[in-house]
């Protein structure tokens, strides 16, 4: 039987957090896990009771839009929660505060500086992504000893085919992709 490694497996939770995303220009998920146990999931959109984004919540996001802003710049005047800043606030409300030192924070997207000081800041150890950003806090990261691990996105190719099949065929699926 094949089964994902642990880093796929949390990927692909926070892949599946980031369907939840109202935001009119990237869709982000992420997750925090403390010994293979997932605590927290987040996503990037308005905060609660403000209009959604894609419902024209966030003006910065409109502007994006149109043009009028590029990616990564005026993040002062966005309305959107980023998706990491979502999973620690989500500790925090459900009381697993404590359970972030040491824990691996999974993400779509590599975090911004602002996402970047907070994971510092309750202590996650580790981060894992799939894409950049051009605004991140990998230098950041760096100075604060936490480890950034880059996942190569095909890892989950196999594994995003086979989650609509019956266990059985699924089996079969991963086992021919990895010949």
């Amino acid at each position: 039987m094949q089964r994902p490694d642990w880093d796929t497996y949390f990927m692909l939770q926070a892949e599946i957090a980031k369907l939840r995303s109202n935001c009119l220009t990237r869709h982000i998920g992420a997750v925090i896990v403390k010994e293979n146990r997932q605590i927290a999931t987040g996503y990037n959109g308005t905060p609660p009771g403000i209009k959604n984004c894609f419902e024209g919540g966030c003006p910065r996001c409109l502007a994006r839009v149109r043009g009028e802003v590029k990616s990564g710049e005026s993040l002062d005047r966005c309305l959107c929660t980023h998706a990491e800043a979502n999973a620690i606030m989500q500790c925090a409300m459900f009381g697993n505060a404590g359970s972030t030192r040491g824990a691996t924070l999974y993400s779509t997207f590599a975090p911004c500086i602002e996402c970047s000081k907070m994971a510092i800041s309750v202590g996650i150890k580790r981060i894992v992504v799939i894409a950049d950003y051009p605004e991140d806090g990998t230098q950041l990261l760096r100075d604060a000893g936490v480890e950034l691990v880059k996942l190569n996105p095909e890892k989950l190719s196999p594994w995003l085919t086979i989650i609509p099949q019956d266990p059985e065929s699924s089996a079969k699926a991963v086992s021919s992709s990895r010949k």
